[in-house]
Protein backbone atom coordinates (compact mmCIF):
# COMPACT_ATOMS: atom_id res chain seq x y z
CA UNK A 1 0.00 0.00 0.00
CA UNK A 2 1.11 3.14 -0.71
CA UNK A 3 1.09 6.54 1.54
CA UNK A 4 -1.53 8.04 -0.66
CA UNK A 5 -4.08 4.69 0.35
CA UNK A 6 -2.80 4.45 3.58
CA UNK A 7 -3.92 8.75 4.31
CA UNK A 8 -7.39 8.30 2.70
CA UNK A 9 -10.28 8.07 5.33
CA UNK A 10 -13.34 6.41 3.79
CA UNK A 11 -16.56 7.70 5.07
CA UNK A 12 -19.12 5.71 5.55
CA UNK A 13 -22.68 8.11 5.37
CA UNK A 14 -24.44 5.37 7.46
CA UNK A 15 -22.02 6.11 10.33
CA UNK A 16 -21.38 10.15 10.07
CA UNK A 17 -25.34 9.42 10.42
CA UNK A 18 -24.96 7.65 13.40
CA UNK A 19 -22.28 10.08 14.99
CA UNK A 20 -24.48 12.77 14.08
CA UNK A 21 -27.78 12.48 15.00
CA UNK A 22 -27.86 9.23 17.06
CA UNK A 23 -29.25 6.76 14.48
CA UNK A 24 -28.57 5.13 11.13
CA UNK A 25 -30.92 4.53 7.96
CA UNK A 26 -30.98 1.93 4.94
CA UNK A 27 -33.26 1.05 2.06
CA UNK A 28 -33.96 -2.36 1.66
CA UNK A 29 -37.03 -5.37 1.26
CA UNK A 30 -40.40 -3.61 3.08
CA UNK A 31 -41.62 -5.56 5.72
CA UNK A 32 -44.91 -5.35 3.71
CA UNK A 33 -45.94 -8.01 1.51
CA UNK A 34 -45.37 -6.62 -2.04
CA UNK A 35 -44.77 -3.38 -0.90
CA UNK A 36 -40.95 -3.90 -2.22
CA UNK A 37 -38.30 -1.09 -0.82
CA UNK A 38 -38.63 0.00 2.40
CA UNK A 39 -36.78 2.24 4.79
CA UNK A 40 -35.14 0.54 8.12
CA UNK A 41 -33.50 2.48 10.78
CA UNK A 42 -30.70 0.26 10.89
CA UNK A 43 -28.47 1.61 14.49
CA UNK A 44 -29.37 3.64 17.15
CA UNK A 45 -31.99 5.45 18.06
CA UNK A 46 -34.99 7.42 16.90
CA UNK A 47 -36.67 9.82 19.54
CA UNK A 48 -40.10 11.27 19.00
CA UNK A 49 -39.76 14.61 17.01
CA UNK A 50 -36.99 13.78 14.82
CA UNK A 51 -36.24 14.69 11.50
CA UNK A 52 -35.57 10.77 10.36
CA UNK A 53 -35.74 11.75 6.37
CA UNK A 54 -35.98 13.83 3.66
CA UNK A 55 -37.94 13.81 0.39
CA UNK A 56 -35.97 14.32 -2.49
CA UNK A 57 -36.33 15.44 -6.08
CA UNK A 58 -37.72 17.90 -8.37
CA UNK A 59 -40.15 20.53 -7.43
CA UNK A 60 -42.93 21.47 -9.41
CA UNK A 61 -45.42 24.00 -9.58
CA UNK A 62 -49.14 23.00 -10.31
CA UNK A 63 -49.35 24.44 -13.56
CA UNK A 64 -45.95 23.01 -14.77
CA UNK A 65 -46.00 20.42 -17.22
CA UNK A 66 -45.21 16.79 -15.41
CA UNK A 67 -47.60 14.61 -17.26
CA UNK A 68 -44.83 12.41 -19.26
CA UNK A 69 -42.90 12.14 -15.76
CA UNK A 70 -45.66 11.01 -13.83
CA UNK A 71 -46.94 8.07 -16.06
CA UNK A 72 -46.60 4.99 -13.97
CA UNK A 73 -44.41 7.29 -11.44
CA UNK A 74 -45.37 5.99 -7.57
CA UNK A 75 -42.91 9.14 -6.52
CA UNK A 76 -45.09 12.11 -6.50
CA UNK A 77 -45.52 13.77 -3.45
CA UNK A 78 -48.13 16.30 -3.55
CA UNK A 79 -48.21 18.73 -1.09
CA UNK A 80 -50.78 20.60 0.46
CA UNK A 81 -50.92 23.84 -1.77
CA UNK A 82 -50.47 21.29 -4.82
CA UNK A 83 -46.83 21.63 -5.03
CA UNK A 84 -45.39 18.18 -6.71
CA UNK A 85 -42.04 16.56 -5.37
CA UNK A 86 -41.10 14.03 -7.98
CA UNK A 87 -38.83 11.77 -5.89
CA UNK A 88 -38.32 9.19 -9.17
CA UNK A 89 -34.61 8.46 -9.09
CA UNK A 90 -34.64 6.63 -12.63
CA UNK A 91 -36.17 6.96 -16.12
CA UNK A 92 -37.05 11.00 -17.41
CA UNK A 93 -37.59 11.93 -13.75
CA UNK A 94 -33.95 11.57 -13.10
CA UNK A 95 -32.50 13.28 -16.35
CA UNK A 96 -34.82 15.82 -15.58
CA UNK A 97 -32.66 16.20 -12.13
CA UNK A 98 -29.87 15.98 -13.41
CA UNK A 99 -30.44 18.29 -15.82
CA UNK A 100 -31.73 21.39 -13.67
CA UNK A 101 -29.32 20.96 -11.28
CA UNK A 102 -26.59 21.41 -13.79
CA UNK A 103 -28.65 24.41 -15.03
CA UNK A 104 -28.28 25.86 -11.40
CA UNK A 105 -24.92 25.01 -10.62
CA UNK A 106 -22.82 28.42 -9.98
CA UNK A 107 -19.53 27.84 -11.01
CA UNK A 108 -17.95 25.28 -8.41
CA UNK A 109 -21.14 25.93 -5.99
CA UNK A 110 -23.52 23.21 -6.50
CA UNK A 111 -27.54 24.08 -5.63
CA UNK A 112 -28.94 20.32 -4.96
CA UNK A 113 -27.36 17.00 -3.83
CA UNK A 114 -27.48 14.63 -6.90
CA UNK A 115 -26.16 11.97 -4.84
CA UNK A 116 -29.41 10.22 -4.12
CA UNK A 117 -29.87 9.56 -7.41
CA UNK A 118 -26.35 7.36 -7.11
CA UNK A 119 -24.98 4.87 -5.28
CA UNK A 120 -22.15 7.19 -3.85
CA UNK A 121 -24.84 8.77 -1.08
CA UNK A 122 -23.69 12.33 0.27
CA UNK A 123 -26.82 12.88 2.36
CA UNK A 124 -27.84 9.70 3.50
CA UNK A 125 -31.30 10.99 4.83
CA UNK A 126 -32.05 11.53 1.13
CA UNK A 127 -34.22 8.14 1.16
CA UNK A 128 -37.98 9.35 2.34
CA UNK A 129 -39.70 8.90 -1.09
CA UNK A 130 -39.06 4.66 -0.14
CA UNK A 131 -41.15 5.08 2.94
CA UNK A 132 -44.20 2.69 3.09
CA UNK A 133 -47.64 3.58 3.44
CA UNK A 134 -49.04 2.15 6.51
CA UNK A 135 -51.49 -0.81 6.77
CA UNK A 136 -53.70 -1.93 9.01
CA UNK A 137 -50.99 -4.32 10.66
CA UNK A 138 -48.17 -1.54 10.64
CA UNK A 139 -49.30 1.79 12.08
CA UNK A 140 -47.67 5.01 11.01
CA UNK A 141 -44.34 6.27 12.98
CA UNK A 142 -43.76 8.96 10.83
CA UNK A 143 -45.46 12.22 9.40
CA UNK A 144 -45.09 14.50 6.75
CA UNK A 145 -43.59 17.93 7.25
CA UNK A 146 -43.66 21.06 4.61
CA UNK A 147 -41.04 23.64 4.91
CA UNK A 148 -40.04 26.31 2.32
CA UNK A 149 -36.39 26.85 2.59
CA UNK A 150 -35.51 30.47 3.85
CA UNK A 151 -33.47 33.07 1.46
CA UNK A 152 -31.03 33.34 3.91
CA UNK A 153 -30.29 29.69 3.84
CA UNK A 154 -26.39 29.71 3.29
CA UNK A 155 -25.67 29.07 -0.59
CA UNK A 156 -22.88 26.45 0.59
CA UNK A 157 -25.00 24.28 2.25
CA UNK A 158 -27.29 23.62 -0.77
CA UNK A 159 -25.78 21.33 -1.98
CA UNK A 160 -26.86 18.71 0.91
CA UNK A 161 -30.73 18.98 -0.12
CA UNK A 162 -31.94 16.57 -2.33
CA UNK A 163 -34.51 19.02 -4.10
CA UNK A 164 -34.54 21.31 -6.94
CA UNK A 165 -36.94 23.62 -8.83
CA UNK A 166 -38.27 22.49 -12.29
CA UNK A 167 -38.22 25.85 -13.44
CA UNK A 168 -35.12 28.34 -12.80
CA UNK A 169 -37.26 31.57 -12.78
CA UNK A 170 -39.74 30.52 -10.04
CA UNK A 171 -39.80 33.08 -7.25
CA UNK A 172 -40.85 31.13 -4.48
CA UNK A 173 -38.68 29.50 -2.56
CA UNK A 174 -37.58 26.04 -2.18
CA UNK A 175 -40.03 23.54 -1.21
CA UNK A 176 -38.62 20.68 0.89
CA UNK A 177 -40.25 17.86 2.66
CA UNK A 178 -39.29 16.07 5.61
CA UNK A 179 -40.40 13.21 7.40
CA UNK A 180 -40.63 13.07 11.30
CA UNK A 181 -41.17 10.58 14.27
CA UNK A 182 -44.24 10.60 15.78
CA UNK A 183 -42.84 8.05 18.25
CA UNK A 184 -39.73 6.84 19.14
CA UNK A 185 -38.35 4.23 16.59
CA UNK A 186 -36.08 1.73 17.30
CA UNK A 187 -33.13 -0.20 15.39
CA UNK A 188 -34.87 -2.63 12.95
CA UNK A 189 -38.15 -0.95 12.75
CA UNK A 190 -39.26 -0.09 9.05
CA UNK A 191 -40.54 3.50 8.85
CA UNK A 192 -44.22 4.21 7.73
CA UNK A 193 -46.00 7.07 7.33
CA UNK A 194 -49.55 7.57 6.60
CA UNK A 195 -49.96 8.89 2.75
CA UNK A 196 -53.24 11.19 3.49
CA UNK A 197 -52.05 13.24 6.12
CA UNK A 198 -49.25 15.46 6.99
CA UNK A 199 -48.98 17.66 9.92
CA UNK A 200 -48.40 21.52 9.90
Amino acid sequence: MDDNQQNQIIFNPEDILLNTLGFSITRKASSLISAGTGVFVTKGFVPKGTVVSMYPGTVYEKYEPIFFQSIGNPFIFRCIDGVLIDGNDKGISKAIYRSCSKRDQLGPLKMSDVFWLTNRVQNPLAVGQYVNNCSTDKAANVCYQEFDVPGCFPIELKQYLPNINYSHEIQRPLRCVVLVALQNIRPGEELFSNYYTIIS
